[in-house]
């Protein structure tokens, strides 16, 4: 059976099944914000073949053929990892993925676990393989501002996920209140970082030295 190739340009719910299929460990909304901070991460040697790779643990998947291993890759680079390159425009924030979670402690568990998972993600992307990068001043707030965040979601998924803790309705649909505004927060921050990065990564290039000329 001749199956529908993925085009280059492939959609988020083409990614997802693609994702799967490989059985790739690092969920979607993960991987979205893991491209989005390598794109804007200051490390000039940043490659999306490399990032891709690092999806698997930093080898790619087995393929059946080479049609395959084309088909996953445009859909990964030329499709998603291009459409994330967009938001390095001021005009076009990045939007983190809206879950309608239910007011129950799993519901509750599940939303942050998968912000967590985003932050987690975003700070990966833009360190690379790298312990510490140089950041600009506004990158550093964001970065800061981030990481809190990934402390607070670790307490949430905490009370979420432990009986012992007493958590009534009316305090689960509290916390879920807090973390959409922290959403639209860390969303704030994220394009932040991303414009900063931007910003000091064409000055520099800007400012480069030209190549010197071989003489033959």
């Amino acid at each position: 059976m001749v199956k529908r190739s993925v085009h280059p340009t492939a959609t988020d719910a083409e990614v997802r099944t693609l994702l799967e299929r490989y059985r790739c460990p690092v969920p979607f909304h993960e991987v979205r914000t893991h491209f989005l901070g390598n794109i804007a991460s200051p490390i000039m040697e940043a490659s999306p073949m490399k990032e891709v790779e690092r999806l698997w643990g930093g080898e790619l998947p087995e393929f059946d053929t080479i049609e395959a291993a084309n088909e996953l890759i445009g859909a990964l680079v030329m499709g998603l990892w291009n459409r994330l390159t967009r938001h390095q425009e001021r005009s076009n924030p990045f939007r983190l993925i809206r879950l309608d979670a239910p007011g129950t402690r799993e519901g509750l568990a599940i939303l942050a676990l998968m912000r967590r998972q985003e932050l987690d993600g975003f700070i990966q992307g833009l360190f690379g393989r790298e312990a510490a990068v140089e950041l600009p001043e506004r990158a550093t707030r964001g970065l800061d501002a981030l990481s809190e965040m990934q402390v607070l979601m670790d307490a949430v998924l905490d009370m979420a996920n432990d009986e012992t803790k007493t958590a009534t309705g009316e305090d689960i649909q509290s916390t879920l209140r807090q973390i959409r505004e922290m959403t639209r927060i860390a969303e704030h921050e994220m394009h932040a970082v991303v414009l900063s990065c931007t910003r000091a990564r064409r000055q520099r290039i800007a400012t480069s030295p030209a190549p010197k000329t071989t003489l033959h």
